[in-house]
């Protein structure tokens, strides 16, 4: 079993910073995957960003340029949030795919991020 712990959130201003965390544990010693979607009120899950064992990493691309997923070590990563826009309000899913042939992914309970004056 997987459990997935997000960290991090709050209320910022326009153009102010944020930086998430997640956290997961279980029995493999590293995790394959993971990243982050996002969902706004009335919107479908999005995907933000993703990394995967060795490095690679894919940003959306409304969040190029501005925000930057790292893998902290083999169980955590973080993202770091620039440049925020009130349309990243949102809550923000951390999951993990536990090997690269997993079928299911784990997700945490999801962290509000609010940009607004």
């Amino acid at each position: 079993q997987v459990q997935v712990v997000e960290s991090g959130g709050g209320l910022v201003q326009p153009g102010g910073s944020l930086r998430l965390s997640c956290a997961a544990s279980g029995s493999i010693s590293s995790f394959y995957g993971m990243g982050w979607y996002r969902q706004a009120p009335g919107n479908e899950r999005e995907f933000v960003a993703t990394t995967i064992i060795g490095g690679g990493t894919t940003h959306a691309e409304s969040v190029k340029g501005r925000f930057t997923i790292s893998r902290d070590s083999a169980k955590t990563v973080s993202l770091q949030m620039n440049s925020l826009k009130p349309e990243d309000t949102a809550v923000y899913y951390c999951y993990v795919k536990p090997t690269w042939n997993s079928l299911n992914n784990y997700w945490g309970q999801g962290t509000q991020v609010t940009v607004s004056l």
